[in-house]
């Protein structure tokens, strides 16, 4: 068996040992603890759903009977469906964090942890019969780490107003620097992460068409020299590849003691714009210009830090689509399709921690569905 410094295979069941089973006592013929970490195995190496779990524990049951005594043999695709309905989504997700905690590092050196919220709909997991559209989930990112903080399941992609709420009170906000899209653009939510004692950018857009407007003419008063007593920070940079070149701009806007602003957002302390001008090599030109609040003065690095890094959720919503296949996995049940989300939110944490340069996630998946000492490594942490 390897060997790491990192959480031993051996010790994975004691993170769901205070898990409450659901499950009657009668006829319980596998062990809840076993069967969660079978679900683990399987999902970090590609398995789908419950049918896809069965198959690679059949296929594995040598490596497995190596450290789960497995009384029954290998469960059924039932005892695994059965199980990820009737788990508290809520529970399920704490055991793991708890494990995160003990694999990912944490950072000592003061620098604030960026954490992306945004939301995925599980478009295969609409219920015609009960008049249900798919499920939306809400979830928290810490994009540097990459690790999935929490997740709460909506009905409708407009309930993300009523989720973010609930997925901040899972999360210490203490150093932390929250970013979230023009949805989570709401008063109440803004006003939890400052009292949370935690900063936040937050992007402004046409639902906000008050705070827009206010924003677009401080930022353009500032950048034509008509308010130069505004104080500001700002950098530019410049990138290319893919065949383009990409000129951009951050700025961030201290607002002033008198500003309007202060009456209806108390909290927003600045507020930033970033530019983006991409030209192509016909010499073809784009113009994207995107504007924020934020409740600190913050560096200007660490603000453009925090925009750019907000992309890595959508980038880890995109792996789910495209490795893990979650929008063509046909699943009406709401909880089984939350749970399956969590679990293969959390194989790409895992699967992220020891993956090496020019590496990618599909590859390293199947080198653990193939080599059970790579899927030792990734359950490790390494």
């Amino acid at each position: 068996m390897a060997k790491s410094d990192g959480v031993q295979i051996e010790l994975l069941s004691q993170y769901f040992e205070g898990l409450s089973d659901p499950r009657g006592t009668k006829n319980r013929k596998h062990k809840l603890t076993e069967l969660i970490v079978i679900c683990v195995c399987a999902i970090i190496s590609g398995a789908k759903g419950p049918t896809g779990i069965e198959r690679w524990a059949k296929g594995k049951e040598d490596f497995l009977r190596r450290f789960l005594k497995l009384p029954n043999g290998i469960p059924s695709r039932d005892s695994y469906r059965r199980i990820l309905i009737a788990l508290r989504p809520e529970a399920f997700q704490e055991c793991f964090l708890e494990w995160l905690t003990a694999c990912v590092e944490t950072d000592t050196d003061g620098t604030p942890r960026l954490i992306a919220i945004d939301g995925k709909t599980c478009r295969g997991s609409h219920d015609h019969s009960k008049g249900l559209g798919p499920l939306h989930i809400v979830s928290a990112w810490a994009s540097e780490q990459g690790v999935t903080l929490g997740q709460i399941a909506t009905d409708e992609k407009s309930n993300e107003i009523t989720a973010i709420p609930k997925l901040l009170e899972q999360i210490d906000l203490q150093n932390s620097i929250v970013t979230i899209d023009a949805m989570g653009c709401q008063k109440k939510i803004v006003e939890q992460i400052d009292k949370g004692k935690g900063a936040y950018v937050v992007a402004v857009k046409d639902n906000q068409p008050t705070l827009l407007a206010e924003i677009e003419s401080m930022v353009m008063t500032k950048l034509e020299g008509v308010k130069e007593d505004l104080e500001s920070r700002a950098i530019n940079l410049s990138e290319q590849g893919h065949g383009r070149i990409d000129e951009r701009s951050y700025g961030i806007i201290k607002l002033p003691k008198d500003s309007p602003l202060k009456k209806s957002w108390p909290s927003v302390k600045a507020i930033g714009y970033a530019i983006r001008i991409t030209q192509d090599v016909k010499g073809n030109e784009s113009f994207e210009n995107r504007y924020f609040i934020i409740n600190r003065y913050l560096p200007v690095s660490t603000f453009a830090s925090a925009v750019r890094n907000h992309w890595s959720i959508e980038a880890m919503h995109w792996t789910l689509d495209v490795t893990f296949r979650e929008d063509s996995q046909q699943t009406s049940e709401r909880t089984l399709v939350n749970n399956l989300s969590w679990l293969r939110r959390f194989a790409i944490s895992m699967l992220k921690r020891g993956q090496k340069k020019g590496e990618s996630i599909v590859g390293r998946m199947e080198m653990a569905a193939y080599n059970t000492d790579i899927l030792e490594q990734v359950l490790c942490g390494q």
